[in-house]
């Protein structure tokens, strides 16, 4: 057992001997070792790092090739493709990467913003809480928006390190904390926090313990959020993509509906739900033809909403 710098008794940090469970500590491994440039080029940017995906229109002017070469007087498709004009060919082709790295970002960050938004009327006072905060950009954002203090928690040990190394050299460190811990036996003390969420994590764990969690660190009438993946009970069963993505992330995405029901076994009561399909479409679409950063997932995740057997849903709660 461990203390915390409030004096709070915190649970174990989740080694291999106590993970939740055997997946847990595969799960854990799996970020320990993920070096993804999706993740990392992305959040070098702004030193803002998501571990999600975006929404919003595309600026496809991204893509567009620059109009002239590099070289002295030798234009795109000039000589040979040796000697000067080559060089401006390799030059045009990194800043075309570096538009679409940025335009994912930003994509990415108006996501963040958006779950942000939905944490209620927070003062620089008040304590939220990430579960699943990965290399920690949601904790920031929430943190900026509000000057609220924001506590990150993750399986993974070197997203957490990572994280408050982030928070030391922004300085906010003093508000802003990442712990080492399990999202569903935190440790945090009982109705401390106004505000707590996941973005894009619920998949890797139950519903229920997951929400039993968020309701205890609520206080009543704190807000809770999620934006999430999950199967459409309507379709039938998980699909076929679905089951790729499963595979692919090492995840076990919920029908929709489980989360309404354990949400409303666990005193967390739905004040708003939005379909962010449509909205999600734009960044997949552009995100495929980011030949730097592409995973081999983009092609499914694209079938999957198209088809109506995935959706993306954000969805808020208040804590009764």
């Amino acid at each position: 057992m461990t203390v915390t710098e409030a004096g709070t008794a915190a649970a174990p940090v989740p080694t291999q001997a106590t993970c939740q469970s055997t997946y847990q500590t595969r799960v854990a491994d799996y970020w320990n070792a993920e070096e993804n440039p999706v993740n990392l080029e992305l959040g070098k940017i702004d030193d803002l790092y998501h571990h999600h995906y975006g929404i919003g229109d595309v600026d496809w002017s991204v893509l567009d090739e620059d109009e002239v070469g590099g070289g002295v007087g030798g234009g795109v498709g000039s000589g040979s493709g040796s000697g000067s004009g080559s060089g401006g060919d390799r030059d045009d082709a990194a800043k075309r990467r570096d538009r679409i790295t940025a335009e994912l970002h930003r994509l990415e960050q108006a996501q963040a913003d958006l779950l942000a938004s939905h944490l209620g009327a927070l003062s620089p006072t008040d304590r939220v809480f990430d579960a699943g905060c990965g290399r920690g950009g949601g904790s920031v954002v929430a943190h900026l928006r509000y000057g609220c203090h924001a506590d990150g928690v993750t399986i993974s040990r070197k997203q957490a390190d990572f994280a408050n190394d982030q928070a030391r050299k922004r300085s906010i460190d003093d508000k802003v904390r990442y712990h080492h811990r399990n999202m569903l036996d935190t440790g945090c003390p009982s109705g401390a926090y106004a505000a707590s969420w996941n973005n894009e994590s619920t998949m890797y764990v139950e519903l229920d313990l997951l929400f039993a969690e968020h309701a205890r660190l609520l206080r009543r009438g704190g807000r809770y959020v999620t934006i999430t993946g999950c199967y459409n009970d309507a379709y039938g069963r998980a699909s076929r993509e679905v089951s790729l993505i499963n595979a692919h992330y090492i995840c076990d995405i919920h029908p929709r509906s489980e989360y309404f029901r354990a949400m409303a076994r666990n005193r967390l009561v739905p004040v708003h739900v939005q379909d962010l399909t449509a909205a999600t479409l734009p960044y997949w679409e552009l995100r495929k033809q980011a030949d730097h950063l592409v995973t081999g997932i983009e092609e499914t995740f694209l079938s999957a909403y198209e088809n109506g057997s995935f959706q993306y849903l954000l969805i808020a709660a208040d804590r009764i």
